[in-house]
């Protein structure tokens, strides 16, 4: 299926492994293979169902321009479009504050590149802030299974070093120094509303 940004440029996925490639050995035991987005979801379902928050992922705004219909029964979608630039992964509500976030993952093992995120993710993020609502960030280091939560001001502030020239990702060190670790364990997979309380309340 092929799928286009609003400015018509395809959409490309992440290439798939070759037959001859194997993928890293998960040497964790809490990881079980489970993907950030899938962790997240299931910790957003616990937080649900004990009636702690209401947060879900947000949906992808996508306008379906063909279908094919092999079957009567069975619709396959041919080719769509971003109908506008998604802003952030997830938003709810806890404890009375709007909540919003977005969750990154990456491989480098040192630090986390700042391209990772939009420029419109950080303009959304600012204004949630600034009408009274709770943005952060989570980032993954897939490696070692390591997780931080980050403070959208915190992030914001380190997007701004950039700006002004200077270095294009934050060190794993300054993330230890100013982010929040995050470990992840089965009831809920990623606590991060205890970040929250912690920080914010």
């Amino acid at each position: 299926m092929a799928i286009r940004y609003p400015n018509g440029k395809k959409h490309t996925y992440p290439a798939r492994l070759n037959q001859s490639e194997k993928p890293l050995k998960d040497t964790t035991f809490s990881n079980r293979g489970m993907t950030l987005e899938e962790d997240i979801n299931t910790t957003n379902s616990y937080y649900l169902n004990r009636g702690i928050a209401v947060i879900h992922k947000k949906p992808v705004p996508i306008q379906i321009v063909r279908v094919d219909y092999p079957v009567r029964s069975a619709a396959v979608i041919k080719e769509a479009y971003f109908r506008q630039a998604s802003t952030t992964d997830y938003n709810g509500v806890y404890k009375g504050k709007y909540i919003d976030f977005e969750a990154k993952e990456t491989k480098i093992a040192s630090s986390f590149p700042l391209k990772n995120f939009h420029e419109h993710q950080i303009s959304h993020m600012k204004q949630v802030e600034s009408h009274g609502g709770i943005a952060f960030v989570i980032i993954r280091f897939s490696q070692l299974d390591e997780l931080f939560f980050l403070p959208f001001q915190v992030l914001y502030t380190f997007w701004c070093r950039m700006i002004e020239g200077g270095r294009k990702s934050i060190a794993k060190k300054e993330l230890i120094s100013c982010g929040t670790p995050l470990k992840l364990g089965l009831s809920p997979r990623i606590p991060y509303l205890d970040a929250v309380e912690s920080i914010y309340f």
